[in-house]
This record gives structure tokens, C-alpha cells and sequence, in this order.
């Protein structure tokens, strides 16, 4: 039986996860400097991103099968452990004399291809630790997780820019993960290890996550439209370094980052402190609406306070987003199927962030090679397009009846 003492094992988990975040976005960082000043394309920028999602994207469904098969906590360890190799290869390329685009593409891919093991069965643990009511209150403590990587780590980057360069970085995100392995480490022994499961085959497990959506209209349309929502978002993401990058220097982009991502602290803390209490549908659909005004005001301006701004608002907003989808979709999925469920949500949640990985760097380069705009402000285009589209797709969540009785 559950009970409030396993709160605190979640917590050592979420450090070590919050530990790992903060390494993570180091690199991610320095790459993104990097790379602009190598090439000066928002679609070099971008084809790194891609490369570096595809194999999460695409090994979420199976790494969800897994997750409900074998120890869940082992999974996590063999994939935060083995993702050092990637980065470790990127820094061995920039000892020996500067990486390559290529060299850094296959880094990031071997990294992300271990990743890939550890999101649904962190997901899946959090459910096997705590209660449901602790699931609002954990929910926004792993989204301030995953804001680290914003709110910490481009401020800490820009300044170890200053008096080193992207070496430095590199080597700080790999020992970030021995940390993180030992914090799951603990955890594992003290709530010991999943059987593996052999009753059926694993094309089988598959097709019964699948099932598990599919039985729950609500669920199925939810993330249907979160697909669409993340394609939005995905744009903003690749295109805001170049945007700021394309007038101002790495330290300057790291400062507006973590003043941005100080928005996710305000709302996480919030959230980790009290949680939603109800209006979840409600509550999401007019988050992602206000987010995608945010990034119309975002690519308005070519100032880093405007910009700095409607940032800080754009991401006050995701905490609250995130803490809405995760609570329907938690409440709704049977816990034998959740590492399934969550695995096949992930991957058709994020194949917007594929389509947008894919074009937005090259529609950025695009629009500002047309009137010699240049790419900082073909970038901002592509940005207020985007967050047009967002803001008209969000209202979609208020309108179905099978979403709404998702609180039910």
C-alpha cells in the first residue's frame, strides 16, 4: 500500500532527475552557440534538435512496453548511465580539434537513443510510488524538473562560456549522470525491483497500450490535439536562440533564458505547493490559448526586454499545462497499462515536434533571406505564426464532451 513516506522517495528521485535536467540543457546550450556560430542557420540549429529527438520519439512506444515488463528503476539507470556515451563522444571530437556537424548529429543521436529508455519509466514510477492525491503536487515538481534545463542552465552556460568554451559544458552533463544513477539506485533498492512479466509477446504489450487509448475517446482526442499543440511549441523552441542569438551574444541569450524560464519556477512552485484542486479541462485549454498570444508578443520586438517578457509569460503558463494533461490522462489509465499508455502518448504527442524540427529551421533561414531580413527575423515570423495557430487549436480542448468527462 502507498503511503506518504514514499513522497520522500519520489523526492530523491526527482533530484536526481532535476540533476540530469540541469546537465542536460548545459549541453543543449553550448551546442546551440556552437553550432549558430559555425554556420550562422537556424536549420543546422534545427537538424541537431531532430536528430537528437528522433530516437525518443520513436523508441517511446517500445521503451513503454518495457517499462511494464522489467524493473522500471533499472530501466532508468541503463539509460541515464549509457546516454554519457553520446556526450562523451562529442567531447572526444572537440578535444581533438573542433566536432563537426556530423560528428555532433552522432553524438546527440546515440545519446537520445539510450534517453529514450528512461521517460515512461520515470512516468511509471512516480505512479507506482505515490498516492492519487499526491500525483497533482508531483506532477508540477517534475515539470520545475524539467524547466532546469531553461531556468538554470543558460544562465550557468553563458557564464562558463565566458571564461571557457563548450569542453567545460560537456564534461559537467557527463558527470551529472553517475548522480543521477546513484539517486535511482537508492530508490530501486528500497522499494526493490518488477518481475518481469512473459505473458505476452511484445508486439502484443504494444497493441494493448493502443487499446488502452483507444477504449478512452476523451483520452484519444486529447492527445490528438496536443500532437498539433507541440508542433507550435516545437517551433518556438528551435527558432528562439537564433532570434536572440542573431543580435546579441551567448551571455545575453543565457541571462533572457533563465529569465524566461522563471516563469515555469513561479507556476511549478506553485503547483508543488498546493496542485490543482479541479477545472482541469478548463484550466488547459485556456493555458495553451494565453501561451500562444505569448508568442505572438514574443517575436514582435527586436529587444531583449519585450522579449524577456512575453518569454517569462509563455512559460508560466506550461507548468500549468503539463500539470492538467498529466492529471486527466493519469486518472484515466489503468496502472498495469501505464508504462504502455504513456509510452504510446509520448510518441503521438510529440510528432509535432517533428514536423517542426524538420521545417521551421529552413522556413526561418527562408523568410529572412527574403528583403535581406536576415535570420533573426524570419525566425520571429515563423514564431508569431506559429503561436497564431496555437492559441486557434487550444480552443478546440473546451469544445468536446469526451474531454470534459475526463474529470469524472
Amino acid at each position: 500500500m502507498k503511503t506518504g513516506k514514499n513522497f520522500r522517495k519520489f523526492l530523491l528521485l526527482w533530484s536526481g532527475e532535476l540533476i540530469s535536467s540541469i546537465g542536460g540543457g548545459l549541453t543543449s546550450f553550448g551546442l546551440g552557440v556552437y553550432i549558430f556560430r559555425q554556420t550562422g542557420s537556424a536549420a543546422s540549429m534545427a537538424a541537431v534538435t531532430l536528430l537528437g529527438f528522433l530516437p525518443t520519439l520513436l523508441l517511446s512506444v517500445p521503451a513503454g512496453v518495457l517499462a511494464d515488463r522489467y524493473d522500471r528503476r533499472l530501466l532508468m539507470m541503463i539509460g541515464d548511465g549509457c546516454s554519457a556515451v553520446g556526450i562523451l563522444y562529442i567531447l572526444l571530437c572537440m578535444m581533438s580539434g573542433g566536432a563537426t556537424l556530423s560528428q555532433i548529429c552522432t553524438g546527440v543521436f546515440i545519446s537520445s537513443f539510450f534517453s529514450a529508455l528512461l521517460e515512461p519509466s520515470f512516468r511509471a514510477t512516480i505512479t507506482d510510488l505515490l498516492t492519487r492525491e499526491e500525483y497533482s503536487r508531483a506532477s508540477g515538481l517534475v515539470s520545475l524538473a524539467g524547466s532546469a534545463r531553461y531556468l538554470f542552465s543558460p544562465v550557468i552556460a553563458g557564464f562558463l562560456l565566458t571564461i571557457s568554451d563548450i569542453k567545460l559544458l560537456l564534461i559537467i552533463d557527463i558527470c551529472t549522470f553517475f548522480l543521477t544513477v546513484v539517486s535511482t539506485a537508492v530508490v530501486r533498492k528500497g522499494i526493490g525491483s518488477k518481475a518481469a512479466e512473459k505473458k505476452d509477446s511484445f508486439l502484443q504489450s504494444m497493441k494493448a497500450g493502443w487499446r488502452v487509448l483507444r477504449a478512452n475517446r476523451g483520452i484519444l482526442i486529447l492527445v490528438a490535439i496536443s500532437s498539433a499543440i507541440t508542433l507550435f511549441m516545437g517551433v518556438f523552441q528551435i527558432l528562439a536562440e537564433p532570434l536572440i542569438l542573431s543580435f546579441a551574444d551567448a551571455k545575453t541569450l543565457g541571462i533572457a533564458e533563465t529569465i524566461c524560464a522563471c516563469g515555469m519556477l513561479v507556476s511549478g512552485v506553485l503547483l508543488g505547493v498546493k496542485g490543482l484542486k479541479g477545472h482541469y479541462v478548463r484550466i488547459l485549454g485556456l493555458t495553451f490559448i494565453a501561451a500562444g498570444l505569448f508568442m505572438l508578443g514574443f517575436g514582435l520586438f527586436e529587444s531583449i526586454i519585450p522579449i524577456c517578457l512575453f518569454g517569462f509569460l509563455f512559460f508560466m503558463t506550461l507548468p500549468l499545462a503539463n500539470n492538467c494533461l498529466d492529471y486527466l490522462m493519469r486518472t484515466n489509465i489503468p496502472e498495469d497499462a501505464q508504462g504502455r499508455a504513456w509510452g504510446l502518448i509520448g510518441f503521438i504527442s510529440q510528432l509535432g515536434y517533428v514536423v517542426a524540427y524538420a521545417l521551421a529551421g529552413t522556413a526561418a533561414d527562408t523568410l529572412g533571406q527574403i528583403g535581406e531580413r536576415g535570420v533573426g527575423r524570419g525566425a520571429a515570423l515563423v514564431i508569431m505564426i506559429a503561436g497564431i495557430c496555437m492559441a486557434a487549436t487550444a480552443a478546440a480542448i473546451l469544445i468536446p464532451k469526451n474531454i470534459r468527462k475526463l474529470e469524472q
